[in-house]
């Protein structure tokens, strides 16, 4: 009989599992095996699940640098170690974390879902549980619906049911809320301008004015800045044969809002207008200094202030528009000649150190000019768009043809429709 002491036989699966580890363990933490990625995702609404501590007996036998490789396992980073121990340690632990994920009891654990259909949970449950969404009253009720149909059937069913305002009032109401915003930082001045005439430039302002003031609880004003003979206030009914002119000359008796009332014409919309003179020898002695006394008078009193321009870009008055200019609209008529002067105006507005400004400027395509049915409104939109904010289609309309008077709420809806969105447009830009 042999009387070799036997090995210890705990110690050769010991051993093995060392070296399976060893083995087939992954590069890193992150990649597991595909059965304990399952098992950890059946947990998604567990915040974090901590990893164990490394033992005392791996960390103490190693260097510092090799300590911070091993923080650089844990997280998922690629350790770089020159130590000849390092292969030993990383495989040891990735064996404890991988034991460690294997042992949660994800059946255990609360879901929201779980929360949310009434069960209670059998374990307590983690920070992380109590969520906005779990706590608060997720159910929005509507509004009541203010007109049409929804008001009818809101009205008959005594409010039982309400199915709320309609898609297009809630784009209409959307568009006022937009228009309407609260501006700081004073009076905001958004010159209306284009290099040729003809295009809709006065007709423009007047849209934009009249959409502005209907909506906005603040006042707005209309200056006619055009050193040629304006024609802004023959679009409204006048209420005062006052000017511009006589603005400029008495503006030191000018102390409250009441005596500036004096010289504007006040629209059923609630825009005031300033004229321009109807002499054009005395219009074109309306210069910068001119334009800077009005615009100092305006800037006591509104909001906003909106100047139809004249065509010379290179007058004087232009000048002093564009130095005080928040935000720009350009009119382009829908004809080639039109498209290509009204880009042109952006490159000259660039060259000379209004870029910025371009970058918010709002293009008003006429599409009731001669040659718009000829010509492709799409390529003219894109080619705006890559140099502009936003590009605005304003419909042809028989009483803007007419080029008189324009009462707003008289116009076609989709004219209407068009000037809100401009409005829009040009106050998002301020």
């Amino acid at each position: 009989m042999s009387t070799e002491t036997p090995k210890n036989s705990a110690s050769k699966p010991t051993s093995k599992k060392k070296a399976a580890a060893k083995k087939s363990a992954p590069e890193r933490i992150s990649e597991v095996s595909t059965n304990t990625e399952r098992v950890v995702e059946q947990a998604p609404e567990v915040s974090s699940i901590s990893l164990p501590a490394v033992p005392v007996s791996l960390t103490s036998s190693v260097s510092s640098d090799m300590e911070a490789s091993l923080r650089a396992v844990l997280s998922g980073e690629n350790p770089v170690v020159t130590s000849p121990e390092y292969d030993d340690v990383v495989s040891e632990v990735q064996e404890i974390v991988v034991e460690e994920y294997e042992d949660v009891n994800t059946g255990s654990l609360p879901t929201r879902r779980d929360r949310l259909s009434g069960e209670p949970s059998t374990k307590p449950e983690p920070v992380s549980m109590l969520t906005p969404e779990r706590v608060l009253d997720a159910k929005k009720k509507r509004d009541k619906p203010t007109e049409g149909w929804n008001k009818f059937v809101y009205d008959v069913t005594f409010h039982a049911v309400n199915l709320g305002d309609s898609p297009v009032t809630r784009h209409r109401k959307a568009l006022d809320a937009s228009i309407g915003r609260p501006l700081t930082g004073g009076t905001k001045f958004v010159p209306v301008l284009t290099r040729k005439g003809g295009v809709g430039k006065t007709t423009t302002t007047t849209l934009l004015g009249m959409a502005m003031a209907l909506v906005r609880e603040d006042r707005v004003l209309a200056i006619d800045a055009n050193p040629d003979r304006g024609t802004l206030a023959e679009r409204f009914n006048k209420t005062t044969e006052k000017t511009v002119r006589d603005l400029v000359s008495e503006a030191a008796k000018i102390l409250t809002f009441n005596d500036f009332s004096e010289y504007v014409n006040r629209d059923k919309t609630r825009l005031d207008v300033l004229a321009s003179d109807t002499d054009p020898f005395l219009s074109e002695a309306f210069g910068a200094n001119d334009y800077n006394i009005v615009a100092d008078l305006a800037s006591r009193y509104y909001s906003v202030a909106l100047t139809d321009c004249g065509t010379g870009i290179i007058h004087s008055v232009m000048g002093a528009t564009l130095q005080r200019a928040d935000g720009l609209v350009i009119v382009s008529g829908g004809s080639f000649d039109e498209a290509r002067l009204a880009s042109e105006t952006l490159t000259w507005l660039e060259s000379n150190g209004y870029g910025d400004l371009v970058k918010n400027t709002i293009v008003a395509i006429n599409t009731a000019t001669q040659g718009t049915n000829l010509i492709k409104l799409r390529e003219i939109e894109d080619h705006f768009k890559s140099r502009v904010r936003e590009t605005v289609r304003v419909p042809y309309d028989a009483m803007l043809a007419a080029g008189s008077y324009i009462d707003f709420k008289k116009l076609k809806p989709e004219t209407q429709e068009a000037a809100r969105q401009l409005a829009s447009l040009v106050v998002d830009g301020l």
